[in-house]
Order: C-alpha cells, then sequence, then structure tokens
C-alpha cells in the first residue's frame, strides 16, 4: 500500500498496465454490471443541472429511464449510482459504430457543458471508497477490461500513468505528481 496525504493507494495502482481498448471491449464497462457508474452527491446536482444538453446524445430508452427515475439510482448499498436501462448498460450510454459511448462526456466534447463525465467513470478501473479517514483507491479487476491489460503491457503504461488526467482532476496536480515520484 501506499499512503499519499489522505489516500491510501492499493499497490497494483503501480504494478498493473493497462490501456483501454475501444475496439476490442466495444465500451463494455458501460453496458455491464449489475449496478450504474457510481455517482458522488454533487454530480447529480450537475446531472440534473446539464440533463437538457445531455439528452440530444442520449438513446431513446436511456432517456425514458431518465424520465422515470431521475439522473440517479441507488445500487444494492444504498449508494448513488447512474440508472440502467433494462438492469444492463447505463442510461446515459450512446453507440457509435457499435461501441458504447458516453453522452455526458459527448455533451462536454461538443462544449455543451462543463462537466466530462462521472469521475467514476473517468477513473475507472479504479475505485475509490470514501472513509471518515482515507480515501481507498483500489485497483477494479474485470474481465471486459482483459484487452486493456494486454494493450496496456504492450505498451508497458502503469495504471496510474493511463489514468493521470483523471487522477489530477481528483485530487489535483500536487498530488498526482507526489504519487509519480512515489511509483518510479
Amino acid at each position: 500500500m501506499i499512503y499519499l496525504d489522505t489516500t491510501l493507494i492499493s499497490d497494483e495502482v503501480k504494478e498493473v498496465f493497462f490501456c483501454c481498448d475501444l475496439a476490442k471491449c466495444k465500451g463494455a464497462c458501460c453496458v455491464e454490471g449489475d449496478a450504474g457508474a457510481p455517482l458522488e452527491e454533487a454530480e447529480i446536482s450537475i446531472l440534473e443541472d446539464h440533463l437538457d444538453a445531455i439528452i440530444p446524445f442520449m438513446v431513446p430508452e436511456g432517456i425514458r429511464e431518465v424520465e422515470l427515475l431521475g439522473v440517479f439510482d441507488y445500487d444494492a448499498e444504498g449508494n448513488f449510482v447512474t440508472p440502467l436501462v433494462n438492469g444492463k448498460e447505463c442510461a446515459f450510454v450512446y453507440f457509435e459504430e457499435g461501441i458504447a459511448k458516453c453522452a455526458i462526456e459527448k455533451a462536454f466534447q461538443e462544449k455543451k457543458i462543463p462537466y466530462a463525465k462521472p469521475i467514476s467513470c473517468h477513473l475507472y478501473p479504479i475505485r475509490i471508497k470514501t472513509t471518515p479517514v482515507n480515501d481507498l483507491l483500489n485497483y477494479h479487476k474485470w474481465p471486459v477490461c482483459k484487452h486493456a491489460l494486454v494493450k496496456g503491457h504492450k505498451e508497458k503504461i502503469p495504471l496510474y500513468q493511463f489514468l493521470e488526467g483523471a487522477l489530477i482532476r481528483k485530487y489535483g496536480r500536487t498530488w498526482y505528481n507526489k504519487l509519480a515520484k512515489l511509483l518510479r
């Protein structure tokens, strides 16, 4: 384990090589699983405030789900998550050339909203568990990401480097620079 400020980081964040390979996985992390993407409470307000700009990029089934439930649901532990369509894909998913992509991120890329996507999605496959004392950062191993492991190993990209932008978004540049120095 690596201790940095108020974070406790799994050794796998340094040891695992990872690089998403959307051509092979087809965005499976957006359509597989038993719950939607984890949401921070503040993200719910952001999604509600910008929903009108996101909807044009969503599929009709996702729009219907958000109209029924709103922009969030609860997982089995009572945590906030994105809603799912028919218990499968995230309500904010759309498909481009057979690849599942994020309507929230698309709205951001099109400069319609100031918010990229939920931080849990940006940080995946790192999952954060927040305690009263620390954030615990753990690598979430999932078979749908097997191609990312192969590509990451081939290109020699450690997980923490692959997620540099997301980690900076969450914890800041100074924190990330300290992490990179610790992991070299």
